[in-house]
């Protein structure tokens, strides 16, 4: 479960990077130089894995304190979660 502020800080993240995506849509449609749009699109990619990572740090610091996540199924699966990220 997320803290509260937690949550509305990641929610505040993406809304700024749907902003971006949007302003990307229009680079495109004006037919902006490509250099912009990736630099654009590189930095989206940067923004969203800042939230996955603030996310599974929240998960991470969640699991650990909870006394039935220290099983080996949920062990392996945060392991594949952490990989995936």
């Amino acid at each position: 479960m997320l803290l509260p502020e937690t949550r509305e800080e990641l929610v505040r993240r993406l809304r700024r990077i749907e902003g971006q995506t949007q302003g990307i849509q229009r680079m495109l449609q004006e037919d902006r130089d490509c250099r912009e749009v990736l630099d654009q699109l590189a930095s989206v990619r940067a923004a969203t894995r800042m939230v996955s990572i603030e996310l599974m740090k929240s998960y991470l610091t969640t699991c650990l304190s909870d006394p039935d996540c220290g099983n080996a199924s949920a062990v392996d699966d945060m392991i594949s979660v952490l990989l995936r990220v």
